[in-house]
């Protein structure tokens, strides 16, 4: 029987990297999208097989209806949670639709996709894409980043219910940098997106994507890229004043590097 995965978000960018590894593996993947030209488009590209979805991952229902499809083609696998959202700005700038989107979609859409996923897996992978943001203070994504914290918290407990439960499910969780992509490109317009250029650089969506589909061959439930940058946010997070003081020199250098790419 062949074996499926199902990717969120897949469009384009990471999501369309990460289908396109796991289609290299032999897996059929289910790319879904809340745009279906695009989803249509990465599986045009793999080097595999696959089927395309419209899916607004913020339906429960609409999840099912994906993995019914998945388990109707063969063994579900691996479900990755990657579709989400990113708005900027200061916590009282941003605009109640904004706040709303990102949760929904960030947090509730990971949720869904996981529930759903355990409806109909017996066992496998359950890959959920959270952010370095997760780890610590992050001014100008506040709610983005508290949407990913979320993420990595609900990742923890599933992946223990799961072993408490004697189940062959496995959750993991990635939580990269930011990335090369048309989610970060949109936004770095704004000053409020300082803190995502604080780093050495952007990472590759590809480079990204490999270390994803990397940890279904590995025991970590959790991985951090660079993993120097979890240390220096999760320390930040343990000593607020020192984070207080350090923070907003780091959106200073952020600042200047976000107007050099311009």
């Amino acid at each position: 029987m062949v074996d499926v995965a199902v990717v969120t978000g897949a469009g384009r960018g990471l999501g369309a990297a990460i289908a396109d590894r796991l289609a290299r593996r032999g897996m059929h993947v289910v790319v879904t999208d809340k745009d279906e030209v695009a989803a249509r488009s990465t599986v045009d590209n793999l080097p595999g097989q696959g089927t395309a979805f419209r899916l607004e991952v913020t339906d429960p229902e609409a999840n099912r209806v994906v993995a019914r499809h998945a388990v109707g083609i063969g063994s579900l696998r691996v479900w990755v949670c990657n579709a989400g959202v990113l708005f900027t700005g200061g916590v009282d700038e941003i605009t109640d639709e904004e706040v709303r989107r990102q949760v929904e979609v960030n947090l509730l859409g990971v949720i869904y996709g996981c529930r759903t996923a355990l409806e109909v897996m017996r066992d496998g992978e359950l890959l959920c894409l959270a952010s370095l943001a997760a780890h610590g203070p992050v001014p100008g994504l506040a709610v983005y980043a508290a949407t990913k914290a979320a993420v990595l918290s609900f990742c923890h407990s599933v992946n223990v219910e799961m072993r408490a439960a004697g189940r062959g499910v496995r959750v993991r969780a990635l939580c990269p940098d930011a990335t090369d992509t048309a989610m970060v490109r949109q936004v770095a317009g704004s000053p409020s997106s300082a803190m995502l250029f604080t780093g050495t650089r952007l990472l590759r969506a590809g480079d990204v994507a490999d270390a994803a589909v990397g940890m279904l061959d590995s025991p970590r439930a959790v991985r951090t890229l660079p993993a120097w940058r979890g240390v220096l946010l999760r320390t930040s997070a343990l000593v607020p004043r020192l984070a207080e003081r350090a923070v907003p020199l780091l959106c200073k250098y952020g600042e200047r590097r976000r107007r050099q790419l311009q």
